[in-house]
């Protein structure tokens, strides 16, 4: 399968969700996806394979991040092996990037799993989502030494923040704590990590204009737009993407459950700066994610 051809796509979401393995295993039990769909509007339960997804995004013409989310630890539930997402992307080189999530409960497991993950896999980042992982950002002894190997291979620390719609709606919102997905709780990763990529996944709500000031104030810090239609954006958001942000404000959907069809159609809406669009939607996270300075294919 050929690599991607950045020149012919037309967009890059840094945000899809492998939910499903090859062999109908979900990495969310049956209440905390039910809540989830209620959450987003998702009509019927059928969740695509990565293959799937791959065909989605190939007559679309864009590329897609997709990673699975372990949580095993505080859920009980094993996630889709990033084993298999790798090599599913792999044989989808042409429109699937694959990351990867860890556990960072795992321990030293886990961060030898990050190495081989990046340097046998080719894993481009890693999902963090401390809110159903159960863990702060910026706690040292249980997550620091996953982000000194994703920094040193040069790899992206994706987190979630703000809001989620994984337990909404569940009594005691599936005992899933909000508090964990304050983007400020990775401002101090960006500052003990300077070189470590990190993308703030979502509209941070409601914690917006924290995220807003995270990503202003550490370079390596980006901020993705996933999880919501961009109608519902903040002004603050909108105005930042326009321009102190235009260069670290990154296209991404949250697909399966927000489409980037929705997200797109919503978006052309929006009164982004002609020059800044065509960034958002592809050339911010090709920079990124290195794929502008690879050989063309």
């Amino acid at each position: 399968m050929p690599g991607l051809n950045l020149d012919a796509l037309t967009a890059i979401d840094v945000h899809t969700h492998a939910e499903v393995s090859s062999r109908g295993h979900s990495s969310l039990d049956d209440d905390l996806h039910a809540a989830s769909s209620a959450y987003f509007n998702v009509k019927g339960s059928r969740r695509p394979t990565i293959e799937e997804t791959a065909a989605y995004y190939r007559e679309r013409n864009m590329a897609a991040v997709i990673f699975t989310v372990d949580a095993e630890s505080a859920t009980g539930s094993a996630p889709v092996p990033n084993e298999e997402v790798a090599e599913a992307a792999a044989a989808n080189a042409d429109v699937l990037i694959p990351f990867a999530s860890i556990d960072p409960f795992r321990g030293k497991a886990g961060i030898r799993q990050a190495r081989r993950l990046v340097e046998e896999y080719g894993v481009k980042g890693f999902k963090f989502h401390p809110s159903i992982q159960g863990f702060f950002p910026n706690d040292r002894a249980l997550a620091y030494g996953l982000y000194e190997v994703i920094e040193e291979t040069g790899a992206i620390a994706l987190f979630h923040t703000g809001q989620t719609g994984i337990g909404a709606g569940v009594p005691g919102g599936g005992g899933i704590r909000l508090k964990y997905s304050n983007p400020l709780h990775v401002d101090d990763v960006a500052a003990d990590f300077p070189q470590l990529k990190i993308i703030l996944a979502h509209p941070s709500f409601p914690w917006q204009d924290e995220a807003l000031a995270v990503a202003t104030h550490k370079p390596g810090v980006h901020i993705d737009l996933s999880g919501w239609s961009p109608k519902y954006f903040p002004p603050q958001l909108v105005q930042y993407a326009n321009t102190l942000l235009k260069d670290k404000v990154l296209f991404g959907s949250d697909f399966p459950v927000l489409t980037p069809d929705r997200w797109l159609a919503d978006f052309a809406e929006l009164p982004v700066k002609d020059e800044v669009r065509p960034n958002i939607l592809k050339g911010n996270a090709a920079r990124l994610l290195g794929l502008d300075t690879e050989a063309p294919h």
